[in-house]
């Protein structure tokens, strides 16, 4: 035991004054509580603003030049990060490969609790070089106290190589340090239930992940507007969507933004350039790829061009 490292001074362990009498609240006195602590997610991602700009920046650079995200962690850490690299595809079209989660006892863990396996530095270091990161590649380590030694492996090991590497913790800087190109400290205070970190802490790092790779999507020109453009039409949903996009950026009504989604193969962004510029498929989709798939580039491209 005496090799146990002490974290009661971590501020994701410590205990909220403002819920010292949880087990006695009613049910509506509970959800007013989560309510006003759930509150500081949002004023943390506010004050991490500065910081989150930079890893949406460093990140587009690295994805525009042919690298790759990868989100590391363990617990819940490492699902969100799961989570947000799922979702990437469906939404934004991208291969699977360009957003990667990586999980502390991989697939089993996102299921079944494995948190024993955070303890490991020298996992971390070995998902690194499995996955071949270069200098290419941007690696972010998510833990909510800071500490995981699995994270701080797989940062380490993932700096060496090269890679642009990005923190994101929910305690101190002075609590805990990282060596890494941009560290976003999300700091919510102590969690109403204390050191349960899924709650605040969980919030707070699911709404950057969401800023993250969103802001990345958006630079990287997948966005047209504020509309997902690059949706992949894989269920009725997305095709209604796809469909109500294709309305609300061109004059054409539902069967005819139906007989130009498919001809140009069930992508939104193709077939307003199609529409746009009169262009076919073959010619179109030369087009995208001339302005590295920014639709809004390649339609003014065009327009100056006629």
């Amino acid at each position: 035991m005496t090799n146990l490292q002490e974290r009661g001074h971590l501020l994701t362990e410590q205990v909220n004054p403002n819920s010292a009498n949880l087990d006695q609240l009613s049910c509506l006195e509970l959800v007013e509580i989560f309510n006003q602590e759930d509150a500081k997610a949002v004023a943390a991602i506010a004050a991490a603003k500065m910081q989150l700009a930079e890893a949406i920046e460093i990140t587009a650079h690295g994805l525009r030049h042919g690298g790759r995200l990868f989100y590391i962690g363990a617990g819940t850490s490492g699902r969100l990060g799961v989570l947000d690299a799922a979702e990437c595809p469906p939404t934004f079209c991208t291969p699977p490969e360009m957003v990667q989660g990586i999980i502390a006892g991989g697939a089993g863990a996102l299921v079944r609790s494995s948190e024993d396996l955070e303890d490991r530095s020298e996992d971390g270091e070995t998902a690194i070089a499995e996955r071949k990161i270069s200098h290419l590649d941007v690696v972010v380590g998510i833990t909510a106290g800071g500490t995981t030694p699995y994270v701080h492996g797989a940062l380490k090991a993932a700096k060496q190589r090269g890679a642009s590497t990005i923190f994101i913790a929910c305690v101190p800087q002075e609590q805990v340090s990282c060596d890494v190109d941009v560290d976003i400290r999300l700091i919510t205070g102590p969690e109403v239930l204390a050191g349960s970190t899924r709650l605040k802490a969980g919030t707070v790092t699911k709404l950057a992940l969401n800023i993250l790779s969103t802001g990345v999507m958006v630079q990287l020109g997948k966005v047209y507007g504020n509309r997902m453009v690059d949706v992949a039409v894989t269920n009725q949903k997305l095709r209604d969507r796809a469909l109500r996009i294709l309305q609300d950026l061109t004059d054409l009504n539902r069967d005819g933004a139906n007989r130009l989604l498919e001809r140009s193969g069930k992508w939104v962004k193709l077939a307003l350039l199609m529409h746009w510029t009169g262009l076919d498929k073959a010619a179109a989709s030369q087009l995208l790829t001339e302005y590295q798939g920014n639709l809004r580039q390649a339609a003014s491209g065009y327009e100056k061009s006629t």
